[in-house]
């Protein structure tokens, strides 16, 4: 009996230790895995990593799936940047939200079925706490009411149309937070003007007011010297009066380089469905090569001429504030993509003579003829003064003595009120499809006649006509006007031309001879340039 006795009471003291023990390691958690970053931070008094904007398009968010990628993608990431992320509606939900009005005004019906069937289908599949779903639902319920209302009055006013296709980035940047936040990365949604995002312009194609830059840096940097993650709405913001308003084209990409150039951050990285830019469309020309590095003026009007990077517009902050911006493919995130920036490390990125070829298609060239031009002054007023009227863009313009011969977009037609009006002045043909191929390169400032005998020697070789050519003030753009028919085969021509020395000999002047018609291997993948 003593001998049991002994035993039990020599068991209860071990649970009673073991208990202690077990009580005192419950109060100290385990060390978590320390990222790069924070390791800076905790080495130095200030946070020496480096900061970024990261901007994912529709493609990239297109569903559930993609939104779990993308928020594995932003913490790997975050492993050597400190980010802040902007991102676009998921899809097609902007186009599926303009449709939705439209059939509201035309028909007086409201369905939203595809719009919330996409988000509620994402919520179930990432399996998002009840507080995002409460939060996705009634802004659901708030479109289908904005809905109700314009299918009674059957109209829908420029503001209105704002506010309904506010509606995706608002819905998409609320689930892409509440995915972040499940796999332990510290998040919070932002619509754009709570953290002052404010805008100038008309409804619809609004641009930001650089008078709110403070006001977004004092919002921004306290989150990001937290290390939590902003997950901010593109495309929209208010205005003085505090209506929502949508940037235009490239709206997002506009978000991104504003909030990167008002808090001074080291990089834009706008992340699409392609490796960057290239050096022509590989559609028309499939062993085109990527481009790993373009400056800003070179990378404006290749987007001005049809290749699909970011439009001239989005750049403005970035070159204004001299940060870089880089164009990754979220498919492909190794992949280095193409470095914009004002000047390049030739060592990184050997020189060469044409950076990329791009098309614009089914354009108009109007040819307006008049002697009276001969020693006139103010014709040339007059002329663009009825374009103005007509509201209508002009993209390329070349002139002679007597003629000037200007090319129109596919969005941008005459009407026969302004034929009418030019018809006073001169003598007026239009003529219909035709294309733009554009030359873009820096260095083509000082090798424009080569580049231009290369040009005619191997169209003129096949039979190809040019029928207009115009070379930009800025001298990084040298456009060909030729029928639209002909582009197929001319752009592959000019792309082997100046990208495999098919025709070396003619653009290898005395002072070419050390400059590289082909374009260099991938660049190197670290994620902030040399330049910065």
């Amino acid at each position: 009996i003593f001998q049991k006795k002994r035993c039990c009471c020599l068991c209860t003291l071990y649970f009673v230790v073991l208990k202690a023990i077990c009580h005192h390691h419950k109060k100290i958690k385990p060390a978590k895995r320390r990222s790069r970053c924070h390791v800076k931070m905790m080495e130095s008094t200030e946070n020496d990593c480096p900061r970024v904007v990261m901007k994912f398009g529709g493609s990239s968010l297109a569903s559930g799936k993609r939104m779990c990628q993308v928020a594995e993608l932003i913490k790997s990431q975050r492993e050597h940047v400190d980010p802040v992320i902007v991102v676009s509606a998921m899809g097609k939900t902007t186009n599926a939200l303009l449709k939705a009005g439209e059939k509201a005004v035309d028909e007086g019906q409201v369905r939203i079925d595809e719009i919330r069937t996409l988000h509620l289908d994402t919520l179930e599949e990432l399996d998002l706490p009840g507080a995002t779903g409460t939060e996705i639902r009634g802004l659901l319920r708030d479109l289908e009411a904005l809905l109700d209302g314009v299918s009674m009055v059957r109209e829908l006013t420029p503001r209105t149309r704002d506010l309904l296709a506010s509606f995706g980035e608002r819905l998409s940047c609320r689930v892409l937070a509440a995915q972040l936040n499940q796999i332990g990365i510290p998040a919070i949604a932002k619509d754009a003007w709570t953290i002052g995002m404010r805008t100038i312009g008309r409804f619809g194609d609004a641009v930001v007011d650089e008078d709110c830059y403070s006001d977004l840096k004092s919002s921004l940097s306290p989150i990001i010297q937290r290390r939590e993650v902003a997950v901010v709405t593109g495309f929209i913001g208010k205005d003085a009066d505090g209506r929502i308003v949508t940037l235009g084209r490239g709206g997002s990409d506009l978000t991104a380089t504003a909030l990167a150039a008002a808090c001074g951050l080291d990089e834009v990285q706008v992340w699409k469905d392609v490796d960057g830019m290239m050096s022509a469309d590989p559609r028309l020309v499939p062993h085109a090569v990527p481009v790993p590095f373009a400056t800003y003026e070179e990378a404006a009007e290749l987007a001005y001429f049809g290749a699909q990077l970011l439009h001239p517009v989005s750049m403005q902050p970035a070159l204004k504030a001299n940060v870089p911006v880089r164009v990754k493919n979220s498919y492909n995130p190794d992949h280095p993509g193409t470095l914009i920036a004002k000047q390049t490390n030739e060592q990184q990125f050997p020189q060469t003579l044409v950076t990329a070829i791009t098309t614009k298609r089914r354009v108009t060239l109007v040819d307006v003829v008049s002697t009276r031009m001969v020693g006139q002054s103010g014709f040339l007023a007059r002329l663009f003064q009825s374009l103005s009227a007509a509201d209508v863009s002009v993209d390329v313009v070349a002139t002679s003595e007597v003629s000037v011969s200007l090319t129109l977009d596919k969005n941008s037609q005459l009407d026969p009120t302004a034929i009418a009006d030019l018809s006073q002045i001169a003598q007026v043909a239009i003529h219909s499809n035709r294309a733009i191929i554009s030359l873009v390169g820096d260095n083509m400032k000082d090798h424009s006649t080569a580049v231009l005998a290369s040009c005619f020697n191997i169209l003129a070789n096949n039979g190809i006509h040019v029928e207009m050519i115009s070379q930009g003030a800025s001298k990084v753009n040298i456009a060909l006007v030729l029928d639209d028919e002909d582009t197929d085969a001319a752009l592959p021509l000019l792309h082997d031309c100046f990208f495999l020395e098919e025709c070396k000999p003619l653009t290898q002047t005395k002072n070419t001879t050390t400059m590289k018609a082909t374009l260099p291997a991938a660049a190197s993948t670290s994620s902030i340039p040399a330049t910065r």
